[in-house]
Order: C-alpha cells, then sequence, then structure tokens
C-alpha cells in the first residue's frame, strides 16, 4: 500500500535532493552618462564690491548770503536746470544797482570827454590851443573810455552773483541731503561751502581688485600694464538675492595706484543703468573672464559630487563598469564645470542616479 508523506517531509525530501528555490536576479542599471568635453575659454573669477556713482556734481554756493528756501526733496531724482537752492539775494541787489549807477555815471563823463576832444581837436589844428592842452583832452577821453568798461564790467560780475543766489542742477541724476537750512549763512569761507551733491546714476560703476601676482601671470607681460581693455570679457553683475543684472559690464579704465596694504591692481569697470534699478552702495558681485582663452575638460555640474573640500564623479570605463574617481575642480561656466585634474577629454561620467552605484558594478550606458 502506498502512504501518504506529510508535506514538511516532502519538503525535506525535495530539499535534501538538491532542489533549492533560485535566486531572482539582480537587473542590470541603465544610467545616463555624458562624454567629458573641451573648450577653449579663458579664467573665470568672482569679485566683491560695492556700487557707486558714475559722478557726483557737488552744489557750491559761489556767493555768501542767507539761505531762504530749499526745492527738492532729499533722494529723489532731478533733472539738469532745476532750481535747488535759493540764497536771499537783497545785498546782491543792491550791489547790482550800485554798479548799474555807476556805469551810467562814468558814460555821462565819457561823453563830456568825447565833446571835449572833439572841440579840441580842430582848434589844435590852427594852433588856438597848444598841443599839450590837446594831449590833456585825449587822455581824458580815453580815460573816460576805460571807466566805461570798467563800470561795465563790474555790473556784469553783479548780475553774475545775483544770479549765483539760484542754485540749480547741473546734471540729471539723484539729489543728496543737505545740512542746511532756511535761515542759515551759506557760502565760501562758512560751515556751509557745500550744500548738497547730485549723483549721476545713468551708469555705475565698481571696482574690481586683482592681486599683482595674479594680474602678471594672466597678462603674460602686457605693455601696458594701464592698458587692460581686452582682460575682462562677460562682465556679469550678480544681486544680493543672487539674481544676474541683465545687463552686460564693460570695462571703464584701470586706476593709477598699486595698493600699498594689499599689493593689488585696481579695474573699473561700469554697468549702464537705464531703468535706474541699481543704486549707489548697493553690494555687488562681479563675474568676469580674465585673459586669454585656454583648453579645459568640462562635464555637466550634475555630474560633480560635493562633500565638504573633497570633488568626485563616476567614471564609466569601457566594459561598462562605474568607479568612483576623485577630482580638482575649476570655475564653472554656465552649466558646465571644468576639471582641472583627474579627468580626462572623452571618458564618460555619470549624470544622474549615482546614489545606486557601487565601485565596479556594471551598468547600462545611456547617452545624454
Amino acid at each position: 500500500m502506498n502512504k501518504i508523506l506529510p508535506f514538511a517531509c516532502l519538503a525535506a525530501a525535495l530539499v535534501g535532493c538538491g532542489h533549492r528555490k533560485p535566486k531572482p536576479e539582480v537587473p542590470v542599471l541603465r544610467i545616463p552618462v555624458v562624454a567629458a568635453t573641451v573648450d577653449s575659454l579663458p579664467e573665470r573669477m568672482d569679485f566683491i564690491g560695492y556700487l557707486a556713482s558714475n559722478f557726483d556734481a557737488v552744489i557750491q554756493p559761489r556767493v555768501n548770503g542767507y539761505l531762504s528756501a530749499k526745492h527738492f526733496d532729499a533722494g529723489m531724482p532731478v533733472r539738469r536746470g532745476q532750481l535747488l537752492f535759493t540764497i536771499a539775494p537783497d545785498q546782491l541787489s543792491t550791489s547790482m544797482l550800485a554798479a548799474q549807477a555807476a556805469l551810467e555815471s562814468a558814460r555821462a563823463q565819457a561823453v563830456e570827454a568825447k565833446n571835449n576832444y572833439d572841440r579840441a581837436v580842430p582848434l589844435a589844428r590852427i594852433n588856438a590851443i597848444s598841443q599839450a592842452q590837446l594831449d590833456q583832452y585825449t587822455a581824458r577821453y580815453k580815460a573816460a573810455a576805460a571807466s566805461v568798461r570798467s563800470a561795465e564790467e563790474s555790473l556784469r560780475s553783479a548780475k553774475m552773483n545775483v544770479g549765483y543766489t539760484e542754485l540749480r542742477s547741473p546734471i540729471d541724476g539723484f539729489v543728496g541731503n543737505s545740512s542746511a537750512h532756511a535761515g542759515d549763512y551759506v557760502g565760501p569761507g562758512t560751515r556751509f561751502d557745500v550744500l548738497t551733491t547730485v549723483s549721476n546714476t545713468d551708469t555705475l560703476s565698481v571696482d574690481v581688485a586683482l592681486p599683482m601676482a595674479q594680474y602678471l601671470a594672466l597678462t603674460d607681460n602686457r605693455a601696458s600694464i594701464y592698458d587692460n581693455a581686452d582682460l575682462l570679457s562677460d562682465i556679469r553683475l550678480v544681486l544680493s538675492d543672487g539674481r544676474e543684472y541683465p545687463l552686460e559690464g564693460r570695462y571703464g579704465y584701470t586706476r593709477k595706484n598699486v595698493s600699498d596694504a594689499t599689493g593689488t591692481l585696481v579695474l573699473v569697470v561700469k554697468f549702464p543703468n537705464p531703468e535706474q534699478r541699481l543704486k549707489p552702495g548697493q553690494f555687488a558681485r562681479v563675474r568676469a573672464a580674465v585673459g586669454a582663452a585656454r583648453p579645459r575638460v568640462l562635464v555637466p555640474q550634475q555630474c560633480v559630487a560635493q562633500l565638504q573640500d573633497q570633488s568626485a564623479v563616476w567614471v564609466v570605463a569601457a566594459d561598462s563598469t562605474v568607479r568612483y574617481r576623485s577630482v580638482v575642480t575649476g570655475p564653472t561656466f554656465g552649466t558646465r564645470w571644468s576639471i582641472e585634474s583627474g579627468l580626462q577629454p572623452g571618458e564618460r561620467v555619470v549624470v544622474s542616479g549615482r546614489q545606486k552605484l557601487r565601485n565596479g558594478e556594471k551598468i547600462i550606458p545611456v547617452n545624454e
């Protein structure tokens, strides 16, 4: 009679006969990869500074007097020719009237001297008067004419002084604050010899400091240390919130002195400000390409893994296995990172999915 074995015994018998449950196969990962490329690019550098106005017009009174009114709000835009201050013109107006009266008197004396001269000339021809008397009339006439010219200049000066009682903006810009108020005595030699400044902000500038050793290495025996127009290119301004200012900057000039304290050469770069989005004193980060271009190995930024001060990439070998390799990174260029050492042009690196990989693991490379 056939015996029916229990299930547990049957299972044990199967194990004893070598029947084991097969292990599931681990699927090979499909990983996006990209080949390292080479491009000729200049050095990229970041500089920290502050925006400054293109130039400031200092508003100084040319005449002394009591300030009667201010005609602006501090920090607001003003136009060229706009009235900013008025100095009480009373005393200067009196001087102008006195100069006008002196001119009229000089003209009257000149008319009398001319008439005497005109009458003396024919008398001298018939010897009715001596030559000495004619010389006296001639001298008086010339002196009177000179007095008229002097009085005219005095009147012109007095009128200019009256005109100086109105202080107007010489440029378009933004006007600063003034510590002088109505009733203060202002002018040369007083505590209010400068009333305010008007800053032109159509263009703003930033000082870019470059260490002399680095400058000399980048310029390679440049003929003139002051001619640096081609040293900087692709000049960009990054605002304090991380956004990039849309308008590109340009090289302005090189300051004449090298800093004694830091040994740096200062280049001035300028940024157009047509919509007045930038303001003097604003923090600025300037990014620029510096020096001549040189070949660089480039990979997308997402290929590079960074931990503290170490950088690494996953390199795909010819047999499609991956290896974790340390590299030395250089500056970034847009969305690409330059690799100074540790990676050769054409080598394939992993773009994404790094957290799933192990050294020596075989993958299915998917070209990006």
